[in-house]
């Protein structure tokens, strides 16, 4: 066993291994007291690794291998199993599909502490010829440094997604997740100048608005089916212009790398940034002005720079703007370890908060964060993944829009709405 992740990470990236990488959901661990009995996995995937699981006409078969979480030294025999009860019984249609990992002993384990909600987690599993792998290494990220390490050398992985390393692997698992949806683009429907220049975020986004219209569903829904088509559009449009590059073969290792680098690179950037350009737009779109209801990427002190600041830059910097109609949300798709990062971003405002989309945190983790002054904002669609106690904690973005519209009303202490609001009070262009 490796000592420390680099030195896991050579151990474990062979030709006879492959890696399934995802942060831990609130189903997977603990957090939310679902008893799902430990992490999800695809059932495609593990019938490409376990081909004896695929069996439908058996209730729930399953299978025992050896599993060693490498970054927190612990080693068990544990059991692959396919709930596969919609296939039998009288209650078939309620009944379960899907694959997990199972018996890992409670929350001392890594994979089942409620406290690794979040984590970037890779699964090592061996494929090297053998009918039955008979074990699996697994690395469970413990802070933010870790994570950075794996996605240098994966590319981003967002929650609720997942992805299989190194990709030439993928072909031995054909994962229905990879489906094109509509939002895919044909060759012949990107744009030229896309091929020329690959698109900025902002113009995939702008594309994403035209395909899904979507101003008829609540700001959460509106959201998540966005972010889904957006995945698509990039995806096909990086597919497009890469593919080429890769059929023609390189004459150096080290055009390879730099073409390599180059993806890692426009990926991680993508990550970054995807969700703070969805948030504007629906900002926009539900009638909020930009620069008299909202500031994006202002700065709030020197050096500071929040994501977003309501109604406005200018109220901000006003000291006689009273701080109790100021809002400040901060964006991050997963908010594990960096939710501290937003604690001095506008020292006016001591309720941060900020919208994620991370599957689910630990109650502790949720009560050290609201000491802090942190205020989660969670798409409605994500919020059942949280611990019920926390869930009426949680702030749609459609309660968070609502919120920020009402600063336009005369302010508790009866101070007025600041005059560069006045003109726009009420308006909802767009929407």
């Amino acid at each position: 066993m490796a000592d420390n992740l680099l030195e896991w990470m050579n151990a474990y990236a062979g030709g006879d291994r492959v890696w399934y990488v995802k942060r831990l959901s609130g189903n997977d661990t603990l957090a939310n007291h679902s008893h799902q009995a430990g992490p999800y996995i695809p059932r495609d995937f593990l019938f490409g690794i376990f081909p004896e699981l695929n069996r439908p006409d058996l209730k729930n078969p399953d299978i025992r291998f050896d599993l060693s979480v490498d970054s927190h030294p612990d080693s068990r025999t544990v059991r692959a199993i396919w709930y596969n009860n919609r296939f039998h019984g009288t209650a078939a249609k309620r009944g379960r599909d899907e694959t997990r990992v199972t018996g890992f002993g409670g929350a001392a384990s890594a994979l089942l502490d409620p406290e690794n909600t979040g984590a970037l987690t890779v699964f090592a599993f061996s494929v090297a010829g053998q009918a039955t792998p008979s074990d699996c290494h697994v690395w469970v990220c413990r802070d933010a440094a870790e994570e950075d390490l794996v996605e240098e050398r994966v590319g981003p992985v967002e929650p609720g997604r997942w992805l299989i390393w190194p990709a030439a692997q993928a072909e031995l698992f054909p994962v229905t997740s990879l489906v094109r949806t509509s939002c895919w683009l044909e060759d012949t429907e990107i744009p030229e100048a896309w091929r020329l220049r690959f698109p900025a975020g902002a113009d995939i986004i702008r594309k994403v608005s035209e395909m899904r219209d979507d101003t008829r569903l609540a700001p959460d829904n509106r959201l998540l089916r966005r972010r889904e088509c957006e995945f698509e559009i990039f995806r096909s449009v990086e597919q497009a212009i890469e593919l080429p590059h890769i059929l023609a073969g390189f004459t150096t290792i080290g055009a390879f790398l730099a073409r390599a680098q180059t993806v890692l690179q426009r990926r991680k950037a993508r990550s970054g940034n995807s969700l703070e350009l969805h948030a504007r737009s629906i900002f926009l779109e539900e009638g909020l002005s930009e620069g008299l209801q909202f500031s994006h990427q202002p700065e709030s002190e020197p050096g500071k720079k929040p994501d977003f600041l309501f109604p406005s830059a200018e109220a901000y910097r006003d000291a006689s703007f009273p701080a109790v109609q100021l809002r400040m949300l901060a964006v991050k798709t997963t908010c594990r370890d960096r939710w501290r990062q937003i604690l001095n971003e506008a020292d006016r405002i001591p309720t941060k908060h900020l919208l994620t989309l991370q599957e689910g945190v630990s109650e502790a983790q949720f009560a050290e964060m609201t000491n802090a002054g942190v205020r989660l904002v969670v798409p409605a669609g994500l919020t059942a993944k949280f611990p019920k106690s926390v869930q009426p904690a949680l702030q749609t973005l459609e309660s968070f829009i609502g919120d920020v519209r009402g600063l336009d009303e005369v302010s508790t202490n009866g101070h007025p709405a600041h005059p560069s609001k006045r003109a726009v009070s009420g308006e909802r262009s767009g929407a």
